[in-house]
């Protein structure tokens, strides 16, 4: 007993103290940005001033407003309060703060139940799993993603909650009781991200395959993530028709995707799928046979991991499931693993724990140093080089030069521009995306210009901004310039080859 109240009072005093330490990490990031300089915080932040104006659920900078069926509605509908009575500057920096507070207490949460849980085992210290999640929670990656207006800081959070719940019921509640919390948590997770069906499946299949609980209480957690994937499945099927087909891939749901994709981007997806945690732990490595052995070990060291970690807790399930969606997935997986970078990091962790006895103790150590060193020497170039940042500066600075003539355009001009929830939100201009592409199995496919110049008619664009000289926009508008080289009127240009062309109607 008295050891179980030592566990519990490190794990509090673990728990709070990594907790304090992500949020003075995360308050060394805030920014002023514009909001929408990362595309998908622009999203997130027109969806939710459309709820707080009343319009719904829509795309408010697409013409006609179609239903929103790209991101579930979630993080959009907490945003909404803020948006609502705030100006736009106001509320982005507003939401970076409540974006702190999650990833602080989701920080400290999975610290607190590591560290009580003994995820690790019983021989590793206590600290160790607090140390990991410190570390992990103030990667650059991750102080990058929560200083901007993107869902994972709440994901996060409520990844650690649906987790610990799921593991161990608070004191004196019944265990149906937890069963359906811990559901019904795993289904807002859902209704943050689309890919939260993983963490729902993963606690019930650790119900019934690891606890061996009774069919009634799995199904006590799975009916509300049933209902969550229901619910949020017959919103997209219902409105996807009002998105131009062209739109699909920032617009559409996500079976647009799997539809252009098909199993043709399984390969390159899961062979991507290691590379961004290789360049936070072994980038610094001196040539690339040595990059590829310490991976392939660490990678195997990892699995195991997984496993360890599948006997202890639905933490394991719910990664596992988590990484095969990504396997698939024909984006790029950076973004997605920093959401749950804690938990892979306990993951491995629990691996190598598990692993570090005679014989293997020595070849665990000669791969454990290396990477804890690459990713301290990451750490610290990325802090002193404010890495954090990105080139959100740079896109904040450049359209702050654009936005107050964009202002002066009608009312009812429609821009075809990159950012384009961003220049919906400072100017009110209906905004529509100029650079488009699809998929062809893995193949990235770009439209010709006949089949460009029909979207942008069929969208009403009168405007087109380049915003910057170089990347696909401004290849695809010399396409169009040269097949259509009457149909564009230069109108403004900005140092640096912006311009706006006025669309004509004719030929």
């Amino acid at each position: 007993m008295a050891d179980a109240q030592a566990v519990a009072r490190d794990a509090r005093r673990l728990g709070l103290g990594v907790a304090a330490v992500a949020l003075l990490a995360g308050a060394l990031v805030l920014n002023r940005d514009l909001v929408g300089v990362f595309y998908d915080d622009g999203f997130y932040a027109a969806l939710a001033q459309s709820l707080a104006r009343g319009q719904g659920y829509v795309q408010a900078n697409l013409p006609g407003a179609p239903a929103a069926i790209h991101y579930p509605p979630l993080y959009p509908l907490l945003l909404a309060p803020l948006f609502g009575t705030l100006s736009i500057d106001a509320a982005g920096f507003a939401g970076k703060l409540f974006n702190l507070a999650c990833a602080a207490a989701a920080a400290g949460l999975a610290a607190w139940h590591a560290t009580r849980a003994r995820l690790l085992g019983e021989r590793a210290p206590r600290w160790l799993a607090a140390a990991v999640v410190g570390a992990t929670a103030v990667a650059i990656p991750v102080l990058q993603t929560q200083s901007v207006l993107f869902a994972e800081p709440l994901f996060a959070l409520l990844f650690a909650v649906t987790v610990a719940l799921g593991d161990t019921p608070p004191l004196g509640w019944p265990p149906r009781a937890g069963a359906l919390v811990a559901g019904l948590v795993a289904a807002l997770a859902l209704l943050t991200r689309t890919i939260g069906v993983a963490v729902g499946v993963g606690i019930v299949l650790f119900q019934l395959l690891v606890r061996e609980s009774p069919w009634r209480r799995a199904a006590l957690t799975a009916a509300p993530v049933a209902a969550a994937v229901v619910g949020w499945g017959l919103w997209t099927l219902t409105h996807r028709a009002g998105i131009d087909p062209a739109l699909a891939i920032n617009y559409g749901s996500y079976d647009a995707v799997v539809r252009q994709t098909g199993v043709g981007a399984f390969g390159a997806a899961a062979a991507d799928l290691p590379r961004p945690l290789g360049v936070i732990t072994l980038g610094w490595m001196p040539s690339l046979w040595l990059y590829y052995l310490f991976g392939a070990a660490a990678l195997a060291v990892g699995a195991y991991g997984l496993w360890v970690l599948g006997r202890r807790s639905s933490a394991g399930l719910s990664l596992a499931g988590y990484l095969a969606i990504l396997a698939v997935w024909p984006f790029p997986p950076d973004r997605f693993l920093w959401a749950i970078l804690p938990w892979l990091a306990l993951a491995w962790t629990a691996g190598a724990a598990a692993l570090w006895r005679a014989p293997l103790r020595a070849p665990v150590a000669v791969l454990g140093v290396p990477i804890v060193f690459g990713f301290s020497r990451y750490e610290a170039k990325g802090l002193a080089g404010r890495w954090w940042r990105g080139d959100a500066p740079a896109i904040s600075a450049n359209f702050r030069e654009l936005l107050p003539w964009l202002g002066t355009l009608p009312p009812e001009a429609v821009l075809a521009t990159d950012d384009e929830a961003l220049v919906w939100l400072y100017t009110r201009r209906a905004a529509v995306p100029l650079y488009l592409y699809g998929y062809r199995g893995r193949v990235v496919v770009e439209p010709g210009p006949a089949e460009q110049r029909a979207y942008l008619e069929r969208q009403g664009v009168t405007h087109i901004v380049l915003a910057s000289s170089g990347g696909g926009s401004a290849r695809q508008l010399r396409r169009l310039i040269a097949a259509y080289p009457d149909w564009l009127t230069p109108l403004h240009a900005w140092p640096g080859a912006r311009w706006v062309y006025a669309v004509g109607r004719g030929p």
